[in-house]
């Protein structure tokens, strides 16, 4: 019997909960072996095999509603409410850093009614119950629509996904039939032989992600706006298969959501795969990817393969912080005058979110944990920790302690990943522990707490990564925190106008990143503790030059003798994007 085993069980026993299940949560579901092993079994059934618009030539141009797909894309775990704080999301000042101004989207209650989409696409954007858009949308949708290159930068959380996948697939709607290249069309899937029908993959658009799980969330999203139409997303990701990728690549492909490694892989296979039709390349968390090494990966995407060259590409890339080596790679390849638009302070949050910092010591984190946990209604909670062995550690010791817990690290196969998030997403374990790995673009519904066990070092993204996981889980799309018991709430804490708590366990290891960490508490009006008071900033001056400065040394490294002047910077102007009347309750996101 291992330690942590031991330790669980001498605490169930003081506290006597030996045979007690904590009030409220759901069983713990044990890991069945046997149906993981099962020979013949297919451990990768989800590629390929996802609720999907499939596409017949006599639909036309627009094709019929199906609506047992409807019930699949937009209801259940897909249906997002909006929070009762969007307000504080819509009022953040935008700044435009580019020669020509980009005007926003009507600010009428009606927005993406303004916005001149496609017939189709507002159709699922309604199924979507998205009303309003956030400023960064607001600014995305005419900048796309007019072929604009464009950097956005937003606080996590701010629906970023959505600002570029909206616009783009819409242009692309009315034209579908012209661009997208031919492809099998069978009444069902069991038709397809890969060695008798397959076909190059040509997409019109191509979508780069650090993460698996973030390409995974996208290619969902994409399923969702491509409904009833002849666009065909499909996403590939290290972990899988080549084969069974591969074989979905062949069936034709019109939208490629990919991360860095594979693409490259398959870039080198042109009988599978081509990029000479792509006319938007967007870049998801772009910051992420260079901070993670992907540089040379990027620079083959870029300048490699049969890309199309053409001066009709688009280039946009978008993140929630704008380091040196991103500035660098928007001005390789981006029109000159590109669009950059950044809502509010670069690399800041909003003030949704509730931090709370809590003095605790490491010999005590493991009980501290426990109690937070338990001293809170069930919900899906998240904790974070620094390290893989910290993961295994935790996740036993909760779990002993009758918690249903599930676990994800990067040495975990790709399947195991997977698994856990969907037992997370289902709420069979609703709490998962996970390293920074998940920290970024990751939209689970019902999220209401994250837990930061261990808080970043500057060395491993210190307050940006802070950011980031306080920002991707604490989207609860909840809508009254009284309403949990018979309502749950809905999302990742504190997204698009949602309200949550992050609670941080500090103590001498941390005083690293104080200084910043008590201005980025003051910046969203969050109480400072006791043990923080010494870091407060001397005239409360709320200069965060200093730390992004830390943070692009810590990217680039001391090879970058990039000139700061390489991004054309002109006079801030900060619009807002006005509420002229409430979103409805049962409206939004």
């Amino acid at each position: 019997m291992s330690d942590n085993v031991v330790e669980a069980e001498q605490a169930l026993a003081t506290l006597g909960l030996a045979d007690q299940q904590p009030a409220g949560w759901v069983e713990r579901q044990k890991f069945d072996y046997e149906a993981y092993t099962a020979e013949g079994q297919s451990a990768w059934s989800s590629i390929g095999n996802e609720t999907r618009y499939e596409w017949k030539d006599e639909y036309g141009e627009v094709g019929p509603r199906v609506p047992a797909i409807e019930k699949a894309l937009f209801e259940g775990d897909s249906v997002m409410t909006v929070g009762d704080e969007i307000n504080k999301i819509i009022e953040i000042n935008v700044f435009q850093e580019s020669p020509i101004k980009i005007e926003p989207v009507s600010s009428s209650s009606s927005q993406f009614e303004d916005a001149g989409l496609h017939p189709v696409m507002m159709e699922n954007v309604k199924l979507a119950r998205y009303t309003q858009p956030t400023p960064i949308q607001a600014y995305c949708l005419p900048a796309i629509f007019e072929n604009r290159d464009i950097v956005a930068c937003a606080q996590t959380g701010s629906g970023k996904t959505a600002a570029f996948l909206i616009p783009t697939l819409s242009k692309l709607m009315g034209k579908a039939s012209k661009l997208c290249a031919a492809r099998p069309i069978f009444k069902n899937r069991a038709e397809y032989d890969p060695k008798l029908h397959g076909v190059t993959a040509q997409p019109l658009v191509l979508i780069i992600a650090p993460t698996r799980e973030l390409v995974i969330q996208i290619h969902q999203e994409a399923l969702k706006f491509c409904y009833r139409s002849k666009l065909l997303p499909c996403v590939i990701y290290g972990g899988h298969p080549e084969e069974v990728q591969r074989n979905e690549l062949r069936r034709g492909c019109d939208i490629l959501i990919s991360t860095p490694g594979r693409l490259c892989h398959f870039m080198m296979k042109p009988e599978v795969l081509s990029l000479a039709r792509v006319r938007y390349t967007i870049i998801d968390e772009a910051d992420e990817m260079l901070s993670e090494g992907f540089g040379e990966e990027l620079h083959k995407i870029m300048h490699q393969g049969d890309r199309n060259a053409d001066s009709d590409h688009v280039f946009m890339m978008f993140s929630a912080t704008f380091p040196r080596a991103a500035r660098e790679l928007a001005v390789q390849h981006m029109a000159n005058d590109y669009a950059f638009v950044r809502v509010g302070r670069i690399g800041s949050t909003h003030k949704n979110i509730t931090q709370r910092m809590v003095w605790t010591d490491d010999n005590a984190k493991k009980s501290a944990v426990y109690d937070l946990i338990l001293a809170h209604k069930p919900a899906r909670t998240i904790i974070f920790v620094n390290s893989k062995r910290m993961v295994d550690i935790l996740d036993d010791y909760l779990y002993n302690l009758r918690l249903p817990t599930t676990s994800v690290h990067s040495d975990r196969t790709q399947r195991e990943r997977e698994d856990a998030l969907r037992a997370f997403r289902n709420g069979k374990s609703p709490i998962l522990i996970t390293t920074g790995v998940t920290a970024r673009g990751i939209d689970v519904r019902n999220v209401m707490h994250v837990i930061n066990y261990d808080l970043p070092s500057v060395e491993h993204g210190g307050i940006t990564e802070y950011t980031h996981r306080i920002g991707t889980y604490i989207k609860a799309y909840r809508q009254r925190f009284e309403q949990l018991t018979s309502n749950p709430p809905q999302g990742r804490t504190a997204r698009i106008g949602n309200t949550g708590i992050a609670t941080s366990f500090f103590n001498d290891r941390n005083v690293d990143i104080a200084g910043v960490l008590t201005k980025f508490l003051i910046e969203n009006e969050q109480e400072v503790p006791d043990f923080l008071q010494p870091y407060l900033p001397e005239n409360g001056d709320l200069n965060f030059e200093e730390e992004d400065q830390e943070f692009d040394d810590k990217v680039e490294g001391a090879a970058v003798d990039q000139a700061e002047d390489d991004i054309m910077v002109f006079e801030d102007s900060t619009p807002t994007v006005p509420i002229e009347e409430e979103v409805p309750a049962d409206g939004g996101w």
